[in-house]
């Protein structure tokens, strides 16, 4: 059914003679005929129509109205009152059937009489005149209540146009005319913050709850340093009394073990939100009112073992079973002088900062909104010691006592300076907003989280009216927070962030000289969630640079693909991604060793010895490894190394604090990491600087440095220097140790979700013993059964089958030999093939000293006889069963001596039967050789 595109655009228009039938009886002022007319003014004049609920497929040659022939007026189902009743004809259709139904679902046919009549009226206001004149000729001329039932037909008409209409872009505004189109409002197919809408929130997997509270901290700078906790020897190490003796006052329940990520939705769980806190029992009550269900917090359970004694249980990365450190909680209804102590009783580390005076953040709500005070360091008797074990896995208590400053105050606590999510999408929605930043700061979206968050990628530069400088331009990558619960990167990319998007001379000539491509957070689902190290994929990110499970690891993917694409345009100079250290102070890198080009050793190094020297009281050169390891080899350090960035690094910066120059002993604050940011801006323009000199100079003291850290090496292994002092023909990864990073091994692999599928599939194969570990089983069963051998030197002329007192090494019994020789051959008797083995062979020395493996007769094959390793084994002497072949009787020459049998091996007597009682009548190989006329082997 060919419809006339121009019908949609001149609705007055009269219709030509040669229109279809459908739409000369139903005119393109009514509701189907512009439906009808909007559609195949869409997709051109000769398109044919096709309704979303027709059983017909798209393009069919044949419409549903054409099929039926071409009607004289509505069908029943477009001009029925919504207080009408279908008719049994109506009915009798399966497809009006089904649309009378589907639209009584949503209110229609349901004697809505005023709601029709209501809607008749506001329509009737904004309808043209030649929408009268249209009621009029499809009444024929009837009286004035006729004509309102008609608008009543009109009414629900239109309520089936917009059932029928399932278009997305198209929309039509009753209101403003009788089916005028217009396009709906793009969608934001790119979550960027924008100054005219609010801010994306964040998503949670379903099986969070999560409160609708926003916890938002300001941020301060104490004027004075902080300083370590200086531990005395003494301080306490609670005994943890678990939930047995105490009283659980705050639990929130944990994904099931062997779960994995499914969906996630804005707001986490559905439905009302439950109370894990216990209820104060009146203004007396001193119960602390602990809560971590909002973004980043993290705590699972709150046991009070005393008056002002809290055990503390951290939740673990979700769908996981390790890695506790982070902790990020609130706290409610304190009371000011009173010391309280409490004890987080599952940290899985060995080694921690707090053994070395650092001290737990505290927030207070009221000092914040009074006296403009922030974050701060608080704490005493801080003691890390191993407390318990579960399930192999040893668990470390922290614990320390703090004072709250008021009465009836909300307080936090936290490992770190917490930066959530929310807190990244505020800072860059300010850059958005701001005319001056937004001019060399695009921001785009790199890709979408598991959990549908936006990782956000920044491209900074000065633009460039001319495209050949453009293209000379090099590129330095940065990203941070892969870890989620390392929220030093973070810190530390808003100072660098600040700096280079400034008006400062030296940050305007970084965006002339380079283009900046930054990732602010590759982990958002993590960091919204509160894990420490893993992503909703049960696995660390930084370990699987190299996946290529693009749906598992978005962020990782799509980083990685982003770089190959830069790398195919231009040079990147740097590659640097932020984190944070849990077991060492200061500030300090890992790299890679240049082992491929000679001319540029050590030139990995300089950058990371040019930024000690321009924070000596934060960052630390001999802290930093440049050793490349097998267990690190999905890291984005050295993957982004392998891909052709020499210069690929990470920085780790420390929890605490620095332990150089005048901030020695003294942590750091937020302020101090930010201008580690400012730092790297510097130390990128001296390690690019046209002036060599810097450069040479540093790489003259590298080459001084690691030739005093061979010799130092050299001298341990107490070797002496080599006379020219050559030193280049030494590896550098011998002079240094590991990176000591933290061992996330068990996070390596496939995602949580195709860890079942794997194992069906995966069958782990059984390692084979060696012979020395065969040998060692031979002699432990061979002590512990008392059947050592007496004599273990072979005796002259004696063919080593066994000694002659070793009972454990006894002949081979004819009887159980098989029927096949020793070329394989069959058809001769045991007894044949046995002669003419002994007549083959003659003494030798080299016979002689055949080793105790071979002295097993190979005759036996592994049906009747399996290897005496197959034996040993088992713990228990296991029977034998030896299938008996009855040998024919051969004719033997007058005089002469039949061949004796032999004792089985030593296997044959693990049932407990004495010697001999199986095979009565046995004699030595040497009796029987010697009766068939050759001399003993």
């Amino acid at each position: 059914m060919a419809c006339d595109s121009s019908a949609a655009l001149a609705p007055h228009r009269q219709l030509p003679a040669e229109q279809p039938c459908t739409e000369r009886a139903l005119g393109s002022h009514s509701p189907i005929g512009q439906v009808r007319a909007v559609i195949s003014g869409a997709g051109g004049a000769e398109r044919r129509c096709w309704s979303p609920w027709s059983t017909e497929p798209r393009g069919a040659g044949v419409g549903r109205d054409e099929q039926r022939g071409c009607p004289s007026e509505l069908s029943p189902l477009m001009v029925m009152s919504p207080a009408q009743e279908p008719t049994p004809e109506l009915l009798a259709d399966p497809y009006e059937s089904f649309m009378h139904h589907h639209l009584q679902y949503y209110g229609y046919f349901r004697d809505e009489e005023k709601t029709a009549e209501s809607s008749s009226l506001v329509l009737r206001e904004h309808r043209p005149k030649s929408s009268d004149s249209l009621l009029e000729q499809e009444s024929g001329g009837s009286n004035r209540d006729s004509l309102q039932d008609n608008k009543k037909k009109l009414i629900c008409s239109l309520m089936l146009k917009a059932a029928l209409l399932k278009s997305k872009q198209l929309l039509f505004n009753h209101l403003e005319g009788p089916g005028v189109p217009r396009l709906r409002e793009p969608r934001g197919l790119f979550a960027v913050p924008t100054s005219r809408g609010p801010l994306q929130a964040p998503r949670w997997p379903v099986e969070c709850e999560v409160i609708k509270e926003q916890i938002q901290h300001i941020e301060w700078v104490p004027s004075e340093p902080e300083p370590f906790y200086q531990p005395t020897g003494n301080e306490p190490a609670p005994l943890i009394v678990g939930e047995e003796k105490g009283t659980v006052v705050y639990h929130i329940k944990t994904v099931a073990k062997g779960s994995y990520f499914t969906c996630s939705r804005i707001g986490g769980a559905r439905g009302p939100i439950t109370s894990p806190a216990v209820s104060l029992e009146g203004p007396e009550d001193t119960t602390l009112l602990f809560e971590s269900r909002f973004e980043s917090g993290n705590l699972q359970k709150a046991v009070r073992v005393g008056p002002y004694a809290y055990e503390l249980t951290l939740r673990v990365d979700l769908y996981t079973s390790k890695h506790t450190q982070w902790f990020y909680f609130r706290v409610r209804n304190t009371r000011k002088g009173i010391t309280y102590r409490f004890s987080i009783v599952n940290l899985m580390k060995r080694k921690s900062l707090y053994s070395m005076g650092m001290k737990p953040l505290l927030y207070s709500q009221r000092d914040a909104q009074t006296r403009g005070v922030g974050w701060r360091r608080e704490g005493g008797d801080i003691r890390y010691y191993r407390c318990s074990s579960e399930e192999g896995q040893a668990m470390y208590c922290l614990t320390w006592t703090v004072c709250f400053p008021h009465d009836q105050d909300t307080c936090y606590f936290a490992h770190f300076y917490p930066y959530t999510f929310s807190d990244l999408q505020r800072y860059l929605l300010a850059v958005a907003s701001d005319p001056v930043r937004s001019q060399y700061c695009k921001l785009r979206v790199l890709c979408s989280s598991l959990a549908s968050n936006t990782v956000y990628l920044l491209t900074i530069t000065s633009p460039s009216q001319n495209p050949a400088a453009t293209a000379t331009k090099k590129a330095v990558v940065l990203s941070a927070r892969v870890h989620p619960g390392e929220t030093n990167g973070s810190w530390v990319m808003r100072g660098f962030l600040d700096f280079i998007l400034s008006d400062s001379p030296d940050a305007q000539l970084l965006r002339e000289l380079f283009i900046f491509k930054v990732v602010p957070m590759l982990n958002p689902d993590g960091v919204i969630v509160g894990n420490y190290r893993c992503s909703l994929a049960g696995r660390d990110l930084n370990r699987n640079y190299r996946t290529v499970l693009k749906e598992s690891f978005p962020c990782i993917w799509h980083t990685r693909s982003m770089i190959q694409r830069v790398l195919e345009e231009r040079e990147v100079l740097l590659y640097c991604d932020f984190h944070g250290h849990s077991r060492k102070n200061n500030v300090f890198m890992y790299g890679c060793n240049n082992k491929s080009a000679p001319a540029q050793r050590l030139h990995e190094r300089i950058f990371p010895l040019m930024l000690s020297k321009n924070a000596p009281d934060k960052f630390s050169f001999r802290s930093c490894k440049f050793k490349v390891q097998k267990s690190k080899e999905g890291t984005g350090r050295i993957v982004m190394w392998r891909m052709g960035i020499p210069n690929s690094y990470t920085m780790e910066s420390t929890f605490s604090g620095s332990t150089l120059g005048r901030k020695s002993d003294s942590h750091f604050t937020s302020e101090d990491l930010k201008s580690l940011g400012y730092h790297i801006c510097d130390t990128l323009l001296d390690f690019c600087d046209p002036d060599r000199s810097k450069f040479l100079q540093c790489l003259s003291e590298l080459q001084e440095l690691l030739q005093q850290q061979i010799h130092r090496k050299l001298k341990d292994l107490g070797r002496g220097q080599d006379s020219d002092g050559a030193w280049s023909d030494i590896s550098l990864s011998d002079v240094e140790s590991s990176t000591s990073g933290s061992n996330s091994s068990q996070s390596d692999g496939l995602p949580a979700h195709l860890l079942s599928v794997a194992e069906k599939f995966h069958q782990k194969k059984k390692r084979l013993r060696t012979r020395k570990e065969r040998n060692e089983l031979r002699q432990k069963y061979a002590s512990s059964q008392g059947l050592t051998c007496q004599a273990k030197t072979p005796v002259a002329g004696e063919r080593r089958l066994g000694s002659p007192t070793c009972q454990t090494h006894q002949p081979v019994s004819a009887a159980a030999l098989c029927t096949e020789d020793s070329c394989g051959k069959q058809g001769k008797t045991p007894e044949a093939g046995l002669v003419s083995d002994l007549q083959r062979r003659e003494p030798n020395a080299s016979q002689e000293e055949q080793p105790e493996e071979r002295l097993w007769e190979r005759k036996l094959c592994h049906q009747h006889s399996p290897g005496p390793e197959r034996l040993w084994k088992a713990r228990r002497p296991q029977p034998l069963l030896i299938t008996m072949l009855t040998p024919p009787q051969p004719q033997r020459p007058a005089g002469a001596l039949p061949i004796r049998e032999h004792l089985l091996p030593f296997h044959a007597q693990l049932d407990g039967e004495p010697h001999g009682s199986r095979h009565a009548g046995s004699s030595t190989l040497a009796h029987s050789a010697s009766t068939v006329g050759t001399s003993p082997c």
